[in-house]
């Protein structure tokens, strides 16, 4: 056993969690859906850094953003043409002008590498950092046997900071149009009470995908309504329970407590009372609700990020690690919405692109002017990338797009000790397979964990203490 971090409670105590910590102090309400007390409590030493995981669901084509091929045929290339970047020989594309001004801060890996060219798996993999998949695994479901999510294992693994939640997912869920939950997102075999938590600020829309209100857009063009408001969750008091009610809930809970050390050992008990204090502050905490409630944030900060949900949700994700959380997982664009299968150049362009830089390179800066970009790694990936050759599907699209490719990708990384300016590995000529230091989902997961202080030799514990490993491949070397 490598550290006691790791060694999870013996004793189930879900039943008191729902009677005690919802009972006592109301947390029925919205958004906190992830309450749950038997987390793992032992101490962890100080986590080296903090990460900013974005993932960019449907699939970036690596083509058409970090690793275009301008000499290669018609129907590889498309339609987008290379831009200088200010590192010398490295180009990007051209409707990402803003980053291509800070590659001093970023590096790429464009040979990143898994087998699937189906969504579902490919969230898997991509999100939980593992190729193989789990036993039984359903692409229409999440399953209790599925593999932990980074999130999660972030979670579980790095330290608690500030009685904050170690680990976030937002704006929202990845949920496929016809309403499944997307695999791979959630806990999976360490057991639903160690899901990171869900900030849900981004409400689901079957049809509308990208970065609402300013650059929403349908794939196909069905003419569907899209009145959705990126809104802060609801983690204030209830209304019915004033201060003094609350803090003499307080009370008695310290006393049921007092009361349950005495039948339950100090250590499992302070499982429950390190969750208690982590809900008390996410509830009264002032730094919290200026976290979330980013649509309120000044004007000028608001246009330098993009007053849509790719902004907001960068924004409210430098808020976060600033204020304590260890990682937070950011979906820029609900389930699906970089699949171009169809007019792929005019979506990319027009309502993908240019959210994606602003919100990215706002924070880039915002990280590196307080000091915080060294100590923040970022990561940008979807769940793989797009085909060598463009097609088209005439009978729903206009215009011709991608289809499913998982062979090759490109990953952004950004801060965190990164040299900037850094390429590593490559596609081959027609940006279909690694021609050079081939990477799988493994090797980037390793890197976040890396990044986060989680050391190599580090496993988790299940409910009857079986040691199960966090790593299962190396970081990706060159990168630092």
């Amino acid at each position: 056993m490598t550290s006691n971090r790791f060694v999870h409670p013996r004793v189930d105590r879900r039943t008191a969690v729902q009677a005690g910590a919802i009972g006592l102090l109301g947390l029925g309400m919205n958004h906190l859906q992830a309450l749950h007390a038997d987390q793992p409590a032992v101490p962890a030493p100080p986590a080296a850094k903090t990460c900013i995981y974005i993932f960019l669901s449907g699939g970036l084509a690596q083509h058409d953003s970090f690793d275009l091929k301008p000499d290669a045929p018609d129907d590889v290339r498309g339609e987008f043409r290379p831009i200088a970047t200010t590192t010398p020989g490295l180009s990007i594309c051209e409707h990402l002008p803003m980053l291509a001004q800070r590659s001093h801060h970023w590096a790429l890996c464009r040979s990143l590498t898994h087998p699937s060219n189906d969504h579902s798996a490919g969230h898997a993999m991509m999100l939980s950092g593992r190729t193989p998949l789990p036993p039984g695994f359903n692409p229409s479901a999440a399953k209790p046997t599925d593999w932990p999510s980074i999130a999660a294992i972030a979670g579980d693994a790095t330290v608690v900071r500030n009685n904050l939640p170690p680990a976030v997912v937002l704006p929202e869920k990845l949920v496929h149009y016809s309403g499944r939950v997307i695999p791979g997102q959630f806990a999976g075999i360490m057991g639903a009470h160690r899901a990171p938590w869900f900030v849900e600020a981004s409400p689901f829309h079957s049809t509308s995908y990208g970065a609402f209100p300013e650059y929403k857009f349908d794939h196909q063009e069905r003419g569907h309504k899209d009145d959705r408001v990126f809104q802060a969750p609801n983690i204030s008091l209830p209304a019915w329970l004033p201060e003094q009610r609350f803090s003499g809930r307080l009370q008695l809970f310290s006393e049921l407590n007092r009361q349950r050390r005495e039948l339950d050992q100090a250590a499992e008990t302070g499982n429950f009372d390190r969750f208690r204090q982590g809900v008390i502050s996410m509830l009264t905490d002032a730094r919290v609700h200026y976290a979330l409630d980013i649509t309120r944030a000044d004007e000028k900060t608001q246009e330098r990020y993009g007053k849509n949900s790719f902004g907001w949700s960068l924004l409210m994700a430098r808020r976060l690690v600033e204020i304590g959380v260890n990682l937070v997982q950011v979906n820029l664009g609900n389930n699906e919405s970089w699949d171009t299968h169809g007019e792929a150049f005019p979506h990319l362009k027009e309502k993908l692109l240019p959210p994606t830089d602003r919100a990215l390179s706002a924070l880039i800066d915002d990280l590196a002017e307080s000091g915080m970009l060294d100590d923040t790694l970022i990561v940008m990936a979807g769940e793989f990338g797009r085909t060598p050759k463009i097609s088209h599907l005439p009978q729903f699209y206009k215009l011709p797009g991608r289809d499913h490719w998982g062979a090759v990708q490109s990953v952004f990384f950004a801060g965190g000790g990164v040299k900037g300016g850094t390429v590593i590995g490559a596609s081959d000529k027609i940006g279909a397979y690694p021609a050079a230091s081939p990477q799988k989902p493994e090797n980037m997961a390793a890197t976040i964990y890396q990044a986060l202080g989680i050391p190599q030799t580090a496993a988790w514990y299940d409910h009857v203490e079986r040691p199960n490993q966090i790593y299962h491949g190396d970081p990706i070397k060159g990168l630092s």
